[in-house]
């Protein structure tokens, strides 16, 4: 077997390549192998230069995130970086695929950084809840400056090479397949033109253009105030960059940075962030689908439907390259929705997201039709027409018609059954759920709802695709709402009989925007608007949001609707709303009660997590993991958090348990406790164990 560290010469330049595919992650093995290599070069008298390099597709990218938390192994990171940093002959990393994290950190520390044209590089520790651990946030600033630090190590971007030699993060870029050559030329240069050794800690022009300058952090804050709510990271990552401008000395930084980087660590937030970063993986695999299984080729795809949901899932393939036929029923409809892309592209292109060309290229991959006869080419149909089942049905029996042998036939609805749907066909194996969320060419998630017959290759091609198109995808059974609507409509019920027993529709939505989603039931309900799936002539004025509807209060497109809303779309709280909600607790001969903000959370929050466990206990869902997953793709829920069933974990499900209990006494059986939640209690288990618990022969 090769070493993980090789070392080799090439006349006077020492070579030291990583290889531990397939990330070459900084691992114990990895840090005590190039410690080796590196004093052996510096130990050769013919060495006059050392190239660090990676074998296979990437540059390191990244600490080895299975150490953290635990005992820390030798040689550390910190006796790696030393070696590097204060080796007396120039050290030139040589990067291509992806500089992160760790990665980047000992970049930082070498002399010289050359580059590939498609290399990037970025410190995304961030999107783990942390920061740069090993003097990232001291050394980063040195070289690229205050501004743009601060940008990269709260944003976790990865910058591509071409930027980051305009930044002065890399030296130079090499010609693509020719990386080591590049490097030893350049090591080579260095050697013959005396390059001083300037160790990146010793440079302090950019931080001393940013002394007494508190406006450029507090303008950040202020900036990037709504993205940061909620998150401990963002904050210590600026305040690790001020300690780099602010102190005496680089080690002053460094401690500071040492300091947070550790709180941070065993912090619930990164902790919990970890966990969904391993969640978010294990999503992918399907027990049963193993990863050879032959997907199909999607060389076309059709999407019937060019209004929003039509159009936005359009957009994701053209994205991807890969050309789409719309067909719609109407030719305005169709134009319309051609039109809404196209703008939508152009908007993209304002602001600097696509170059003007690329809104062609992708609007050129797009083809209207109003015929269904023109799907008989593609390869994956995707229906986005009305939420009815007689509908969908009879959009089936004609796609099992037109489509040729071995197209995937795919619906996009959000709760209806697949089955029914795919029971229409000659051809049900090939039926399947691609539950996109709206806008579709913006938000992550896609519930791929597997049906009673849908075949293997079938599941193994749309779990490839969703990645190909930049989507997270979650495998779901089917049932009425899958796995995230079937929840979110627990707590949107019990958020209306809040209302209605003394909470305001104001106190729900800061209380849940207070625990970290992005806005409450009630706002979101405007924003989508309470018609939606509303009839005027079957409205009986027998809910708060028929009689809202019926004196035309139908949400933020019409100035009013749970809230009034000035020009500009603010909120307030609606006294009309309030009377209305006053008639109807009177109408019921109750009086309004006091509910308090930890009330709010547990009648909103719990009902979702027992629908979970009910959703596991029926093989809907196969991990607890993958419910978070949906819930923080596809609804807002707080990564810092989780998940719904991970957050569970936290609380206790005992405490969920006897709120549930108490519920279901006072309020029947839609709220009954789950056995599989008074299973795992009696237990002592939790959502983690679950996997295991469901192979013992009690839950089989």
């Amino acid at each position: 077997m090769d070493k993980v560290v090789k070392f080799e010469r090439n006349d006077t330049i020492a070579i030291v390549t990583i290889n531990r595919p397939p990330v070459n992650a900084l691992s114990a093995v990895v840090r005590g192998g190039v410690v080796e290599c590196i004093n052996a070069a510096i130990a050769d008298p013919q060495v006059k230069a050392i190239v660090l390099i990676c074998a296979g597709r990437t540059f390191i990218a990244g600490a080895d995130i299975a150490e953290f938390g635990k005992p820390p192994k030798s040689p550390g990171v910190d006796e790696l970086l030393a070696a590097l940093e204060n080796s007396p002959k120039p050290i030139v990393a040589a990067i291509h695929g992806n500089a992160l994290g760790g990665g980047l950190e000992v970049a930082l520390v070498c002399h010289f950084r050359v580059a590939t044209q498609e290399a990037k590089l970025g410190l995304p520790e961030i999107k783990l809840g942390l920061l740069p651990g090993s003097g990232g946030t001291q050394r980063l600033p040195r070289i690229v400056g205050v501004e743009k630090a601060l940008e990269m190590v709260t944003s976790g971007i990865h910058v591509p090479a071409r930027e980051a030699l305009a930044m002065s993060l890399v030296d130079e870029i090499v010609e693509e397949g020719k990386l080591k050559e590049g490097a030893i030329s350049f090591a080579r240069r260095a050697v013959e033109e005396g390059k001083p050794l300037v160790k990146v800690r010793e440079n302090n022009t950019k931080l001393e253009a940013a002394k007494g300058h508190r406006a450029i952090f507090e303008n950040f804050r202020k900036l990037n105030a709504r993205k940061f709510r909620g998150f401990l990271a963002p904050e210590y990552n600026i305040r690790c960059i001020e300690a780099a401008v602010n102190s005496s000395s680089f080690e002053e930084g460094l401690a500071v940075e040492r300091e947070f980087f550790r709180e941070l660590e065993t912090g619930p937030q990164s902790i919990a962030q970890r966990y969904y970063f391993f969640a978010e993986r294990q999503a992918r695999k399907i027990p049963d689908v193993s990863d050879d299984t032959p997907t199909r080729p999607i060389n076309k795809v059709g999407v019937l439907g060019a209004g929003t949901m039509g159009g936005g899932i359009a957009m994701n393939f053209a994205n991807a390259g890969i050309p789409v036929t719309i067909v719609e029923i109407k030719q305005d409809a169709l134009d319309r929705g051609l039109g809404v892309i196209k703008s939508n592209y152009e908007r993209t292109a304002a602001r600097g997201g696509l170059a003007p060309e690329q809104v062609n290229q992708r609007m050129d991959l797009l083809t209207g039709s109003l015929s269904l006869e023109d799907f008989a080419d593609c390869d994956l149909i995707i229906e986005a027409v009305f939420e009815r089942m007689d509908i969908k049905k009879q959009v089936f029996a004609n796609l099992d018609r037109i489509c040729k042998p071995g197209a995937i036939l795919a619906t996009n609805t959000s709760e209806l059954n697949v089955d029914e749907i795919a029971s229409i066909t000659r051809r049900p194996e090939d039926v399947i759920g691609l539950h996109f969320f709206s806008p579709a060419n913006v938000m992550k998630l896609l519930e791929v709802v597997r049906g009673e017959k849908t075949a293997a290759d079938v599941i193994a091609t749309s779990m490839k695709l969703a990645k190909m198109i930049g989507k997270v995808a979650v495998l779901a059974g089917v049932c009425h709402g899958f796995i995230g609507n079937r929840m979110l409509n627990q707590r949107e019920r019990e958020a209306k009989k809040l209302v209605l027993e003394g909470a305001s529709p104001w106190d729900v939505d800061r209380v849940l925007y207070d625990f970290g989603f992005p806005m409450g039931p009630f706002r979101m309900n405007d924003l989508a608007g309470l018609d939606l799936g509303w009839v005027m002539e079957e409205s009986k004025s027998s809910t708060l949001r028929e009689v809202l509807c019926e004196i035309g209060r139908l949400g933020q497109k019409a100035g009013a609707g749970y809230y009034d809303y000035d020009v500009d779309r603010n909120a307030k709280p609606s006294p009309v709303t309030e009377k209305i909600i006053k008639d109807f607790i009177a109408k019921s001969g109750k009086s309004p009660r006091k509910i308090s903000d930890e009330q709010i959370v547990e009648r909103c929050i719990y009902p979702m997590i027992n629908e979970g466990v009910k959703i596991l206990e029926e093989g809907k869902a196969l991990r607890a993991s993958d419910i978070d997953v949906v819930w923080v793709n596809g609804y807002g829920w707080p990564v810092y958090r989780g998940g719904p069933m991970y957050y569970a974990d936290q609380i206790g499900l005992e405490k969920i348990l006897v709120k549930m209990k108490e519920f279901h006494a006072i309020m029947g059986d839609e709220l009954k406790p789950a056995s599989l939640l008074e299973k795992l209690v009696a237990d002592g288990k939790t959502f983690a164990n679950f996997d295991q618990l469901r192979k013992s022969p009690e839950l089989a």
